[in-house]
């Protein structure tokens, strides 16, 4: 390995935001040596704009509340495709970790006696959501950094993973750059936590960092890795649509948690027109009941606008179809109406919601506390991803574990807000504790070079092109505007099979695209290597959506407007064949423990 310098550790976590900072800190503990390497600097991982709280059920604010509701609510709000095992996992350990959080220094909202103050969100029975403001996942990050720190971690801050090696079935390293100079790495390891976020990047609108493109995805899949429930994308049903200078900046659920209500181009509060039979027992029918549940009357039943994001975001797209919509395409979200019903409203929403009032004073020149804000549904999450064991967060592949966005299962078929960062630090916390148990049972593998030279052939290849061949963002904007039309929140086959006839058409490009320049400071070639992960995702998401023929959850398919049963037994999974073709099959979902049916008839 003269050639490369050349790091050797424990544990490798590709990723630093809190699946990856909770993996790192958890594998340290155990007495492993352990990497850290991140695509941008440390603390400007897409956690950070995460706003309205962590899910636990903890019961400071209804003690109502426990393991059982929030298991049930997350498998409801799944669609019942869940990893029933991850969400009993996940409803039981999050409140463990959150108080780990606050003795780690986290600086929670409070209630009146001092405990954790909980908010309302969407989907969640009750007020279940430990939060800062509406910064909860700055906080989240800032108290696991300062917290890693101390543990041990080295950390590679701008480095980008090209592909993983391995010796056999096993992955036994990581071979990538700095993305500052250009210049090669090795990562010798014996286990490695995949925690690389997500893939909105493959839509041309979506709340995504430039880092969601889906890299951990695409890198598992090369490496052998199974991948499960792609077809289920998570539209959040309020991201900014006007002005331009915000458009597609997430307006957190907080915003509905603490009162705001949607409303057509007419004033009308449309949620009202459609609450599933589902939600109808929990779910107020006028808007004075929905006012008191936001003010914390535990007597009272949600408002429609806080049932599960897929179903809101298809209202939202129902109301734009039908005329009824904004100037710009979207509807009105509105905070400033409390006004009505409390004095010093203005005040309120500051303290509330203290980044959506600054971030849209300074960026929008809009004052929330006056007037709405114009949004709709853009790109934010994705259910689907790494296909892991619901315990220990391995993969099909021995020694790649994954945690967080970039894996599978514990969502089904929607995610509810909120849940998104207690499942960083709950299977955060499992993938670098299986990790490590892995690592301390295996020994380090020979790396075999011709894998890291063929990687650094194909990485450099972009620069050897043709001068007037095509470059890399037109070949991403292209890719990005036909995922957005052809299969985006209504899908239809016939627009999916073009889908799948535009994304062969497009890795064809992809392979010609040429990069100017060196390798230092090169935006260009980062892009070109970006589009490998972004169409191999893309791909995926087409492949398994024309295959599930039925609506559920993030997946709803205009053809098949209804529900299947039987689709309802099953996830899809995809893999790489040894042609180096996508895979496609329908995995049966193990039956679900009795007394675990029993919690959810319960719940009901």
């Amino acid at each position: 390995m003269t050639n490369y310098e050349t790091f050797e550790y424990d544990v490798l976590v590709i990723g630093a935001g809190g699946a990856g900072l909770r993996a790192a800190i958890e594998a340290s503990a155990a007495g492993v040596t352990v990497g850290l390497v991140c695509k941008s600097l440390l603390g400007k991982a897409h956690t950070v704009m995460a706003e309205g709280g962590m899910a636990a059920a903890m019961g400071n604010v209804d003690d109502r509340d426990n393991w059982k509701v929030h298991f049930a609510d997350t498998m409801r709000g799944g669609q019942y495709v869940n990893n029933w095992r991850m969400a009993e996992l996940h409803a039981k350990e999050a409140p463990d970790r959150v108080h780990e959080l606050e003795a780690w220094g986290a600086v929670f909202d409070r209630t009146k006696d001092g405990k954790i103050l909980q908010r309302n969100f969407g989907g969640h029975r009750y007020p279940r959501l430990a939060h800062v403001g509406d910064r909860t996942g700055l906080e989240l990050i800032r108290t696991l950094q300062d917290h890693g720190i101390h543990q041990g971690i080295n950390v590679h801050m701008e480095y980008t993973i090209v592909t993983l090696l391995k010796d056999g079935d096993r992955v036994v390293g990581a071979f990538g750059y700095d993305r500052e100079r250009g210049r090669f790495r090795v990562f010798r390891t014996k286990a490695i936590v995949m925690a690389t976020g997500g893939l909105g990047r493959a839509y041309k609108i979506t709340t995504n960092s430039w880092e969601g493109t889906g890299d951990g995805v695409s890198l598992a899949y090369h490496a052998g890795a199974e991948l499960m429930d792609m077809e289920f994308i998570q539209f959040h049903p309020t991201g900014m649509v006007w002005p331009p200078s915000v458009k597609g900046i997430l307006v957190t659920e907080a915003v509905r948690g603490e009162g705001g209500v949607l409303r057509n181009k007419d004033g009308k509060r449309f949620m009202f027109d459609d609450i599933p039979d589902n939600y109808k027992s929990q779910t107020s029918d006028n808007p004075e009941e929905g006012w008191r549940y936001t003010q914390g009357d535990k007597n009272a039943k949600r408002p429609p606008e806080l049932l599960t994001r897929d179903h809101v975001a298809r209202c939202i797209n129902r109301e734009v179809k039908e005329g009824r919509g904004s100037p710009h395409g979207g509807v009105f979200l509105d905070i400033a109406w409390i006004k009505e019903k409390i004095p010093n409203a203005a005040e309120h929403i500051k303290k509330k919601l203290p980044s959506m009032y600054h971030q849209f004073i300074q960026l929008a020149n809009l004052d929330i506390t006056k007037e709405p804000m114009e949004i709709g549904p853009t790109t934010h999450y994705a259910m689907g991803g790494i296909r892991v064991d619901g315990e220990t967060q391995m993969s099909s592949v021995p020694g790649l574990f994954a945690a967080g966005e970039c894996a599978a299962g514990l969502h089904g078929a929607n995610r509810l807000g909120g849940n998104s960062l207690s499942d960083l630090i709950v299977f955060g916390k499992r993938a670098g504790e299986f990790a490590a148990k892995f690592a301390k049972e295996n020994d380090f593998a020979a790396l075999d070079l011709t894998q890291v030279e063929a990687a650094e052939q194909e990485a450099l290849e972009p620069f050897g092109r043709a001068a007037a061949a095509e470059g890399p963002y037109r070949v991403q904007y292209d890719l990005q505007d036909m995922m957005q039309s052809l299969v985006g929140i209504v899908r239809r086959e016939d627009e999916m099979v073009r889908a799948c006839d535009e994304v062969e058409k497009l890795k064809a490009r992809a392979a010609k695209v040429v990069v100017h320049g060196h390798r230092e400071y090169n935006p260009g070639w980062h892009t070109a290597l970006d589009l490998k992960h972004l169409l191999t995702c893309a791909e995926a998401i087409t492949r398994c959506s024309l295959d599930r023929k039925e609506s559920r959850g993030g997946h709803f398919r205009e053809d098949f407007p209804e529900k299947d049963a039987e689709a309802a037994k099953v996830n899809t999974v995809v893999w790489k064949a040894a042609d180096g073709s996508m895979k496609l099959r329908r995995e049966a979902i193990t039956e679900m423990p009795a007394e675990l049916k029993q919690v959810i008839e319960d719940m009901k």
